[in-house]
């Protein structure tokens, strides 16, 4: 599962990768996914955000391989990772608005998590597979 806890301040310890390094990518998202499921309600709302910023990132990239490789379960693919977005952007409005950690927390832990575990090994997997191929 996820691993890699940060002691330092949301900001000081937001994963940047590279840009186009889609691994790089996924090993910051399960790091602040982690890290998410372990920080206090202070800490809760600044690194959700953060969290928020790369999956945006993340989908922009891994959306301009499958159109570029001309990925075959592209439709699928990115309705996955739009469906999640949707979740996301929702849960953080209700953060800022409302400051409901639980639920957010809840969300990261009982579904975020485990999808994300799940998406790359069948999903993301199948994508590279395409994309080792179309290399």
């Amino acid at each position: 599962m996820l691993t890699v806890l940060y002691d330092e301040p949301a900001q000081a310890r937001m994963p940047s990768p590279e840009p186009g390094d889609v691994d790089a990518t996924h090993q910051a998202l399960a790091e602040l996914i982690e890290g998410l499921i372990q920080a206090d309600s202070a800490a809760f709302a600044s690194r959700f955000a953060a969290l928020l910023a790369l999956m945006r990132l993340h989908i922009a990239e891994e959306g301009g391989l499958m159109r570029a490789s001309r990925y075959p379960g592209i439709a699928e693919h990115e309705g996955e990772h739009h469906r999640v977005l949707g979740e996301l952007v929702q849960l953080n409005l209700s953060l800022k608005k409302h400051g409901r950690v639980a639920l957010a927390r809840a969300y990261v832990k009982e579904g975020l998590a485990p999808w994300f575990d799940l998406h790359m090994a069948t999903m993301d997997a199948a994508l590279t597979a395409h994309l080792a191929r179309a290399a």
